[in-house]
């Protein structure tokens, strides 16, 4: 099986990706991973992609889909969950074009969506130890003593990144980045919505079925 994972933060996307590893043994292929991997390993890509990344400069799209091209055809015919990547149009064209190349297309897109008050409240409700990093949430994980690490006995934060402004602006600039290249997918026919809210088992049969008709 290989696909595209899409989630807003705060979907679940990391555990349905795991998930999804296990039950049909493809490859989790985060780009933001693969690049530092191609980079520790001074492959001809990495040091292409570390050239830029010392001076500060974004890594332009044919590096990143370079590695990614280098990535995706070691993994043999394990299939793979991208995961990160593409983020605009033009690098899902130029991942097309590069998949075709190593003769593996895509099967399916899948889109998790979980509307943004879910979201903000899952991601809000966030806290984590600044001494040991244990993360806790208000609702599906309490320590034991309010505000204390249970590992640490360190004070437990709310980060700034998780209060309820930033975590909007956060989802409205993945919803902008991503309605164009949901809709380049659609267009192709592959693109698989799923609403991510519920119970974790029943979300991942829920994809499982709907990868099953890709």
């Amino acid at each position: 099986m290989r696909i595209v994972l899409f989630g807003p933060p705060g979907s679940g996307k990391g555990t349905q990706a795991s998930l999804l590893k296990d039950k049909f043994g493809a490859a989790h292929i985060s780009t933001g991973d693969t690049l530092r991997e191609a980079v520790r390993n001074q492959t001809e890509v990495g040091l292409k992609a570390k050239s830029y990344m010392e001076k500060g400069e974004l890594v332009p799209d044919q590096v990143v889909i370079a590695i990614a091209k280098e990535k995706l055809a070691s993994v043999g015919d394990r299939g793979f969950i991208l995961d990160g990547f593409p983020r605009t149009i033009a690098q899902a064209e130029a991942l097309d074009v590069a998949l075709a190349e190593i003769e593996k297309p895509l099967d399916a897109v899948v889109n998790l969506q979980v509307d943004d008050g879910e979201l903000v409240r899952r991601l809000g409700g966030r806290r984590v130890c600044p001494g040991c990093g244990e993360p806790y949430h208000v609702d599906t994980k309490k320590p034991q003593v309010e505000g204390k690490c249970d590992k640490c006995g360190g004070d437990l934060v709310h980060r700034a990144d998780d209060q309820a402004e930033a975590i909007r602006n956060r989802l409205k600039v993945y919803n902008f980045q991503t309605a164009p290249v949901l809709g380049y997918y659609e267009s192709k026919g592959i693109l698989k919505n799923i609403e991510a809210v519920g119970d974790i088992a029943e979300i991942q049969k829920t994809i499982a079925e709907a990868l099953a008709q890709a």
